[in-house]
């Protein structure tokens, strides 16, 4: 079993991270949340999940323990499955999930894409207790904030990000524009959180 993966990053998108240790290159799925704390970094130490079915065999990194703690959490709830658990840890931050989570608020994980209410209900009843019991609950403020030009750079990272989370490109790129047009200094994985809750 894989712990952890630390050594250079050598690529980074907001979904994907690339980290070479002793020469091998190991692709990571990450969430927006982990994209934020490691951006601009040269050395990285990515906590891993494995995820091993008989058709596909990936990594999951999280910049801490904390938030794989929640993402193995959300895939042992009936109906989310590991990339489900990454929408959710991406539209989020962890202290905010916690918080809906322990009070109950069905509504704003219902607005999650592909988190329906029956399932954001069975979150919070099967999550409730655990959080609190893990000592996750009293976690960590959201990632840091960055300011970045408008430029196509931001366009382009959003676009490639929601496509690889299984998005159309052509509405895809409608709404990260219209994004950009209202709020130009929006750094990536923001523009990606309000297309999250925009793209149907």
């Amino acid at each position: 079993m894989i712990e952890y993966i630390k050594g250079e990053l050598t690529e980074l998108t907001p979904a994907l991270a690339t980290v070479e240790a002793a020469g091998v290159g190991y692709g990571l799925n990450i969430s927006l949340n982990t994209y934020s704390a490691i951006q601009g970094k040269k050395e990285v130490k990515l906590y891993v999940y494995e995820a091993i079915r008989e058709d596909a065999y990936q990594l999951f990194g999280f910049s801490n323990k904390k938030e794989r703690e929640l993402f193995e959490l959300l895939i042992s709830v009936s109906g989310v499955g590991a990339n489900t658990a990454r929408m959710v840890l991406s539209s989020m931050s962890v202290s905010e999930l916690c918080s809906a989570i322990s009070t109950g608020n069905e509504r704003i994980i219902k607005s999650i894409k592909g988190i329906g209410l029956k399932t954001a209900q069975r979150i919070i009843v099967d999550l409730r207790d655990k959080i609190v019991a893990l000592g996750i609950a009293d976690e960590i403020p959201a990632g840091g904030t960055m300011t970045a030009p408008v430029n196509n750079q931001v366009k382009d990272e959003a676009v490639s990000a929601l496509t690889m989370l299984g998005f159309a490109p052509a509405p895809t790129q409608k709404v990260v524009v219209q994004i950009l047009q209202e709020q130009p200094d929006l750094p990536v994985e923001q523009v990606v959180k309000l297309a999250l809750k925009q793209i149907k």
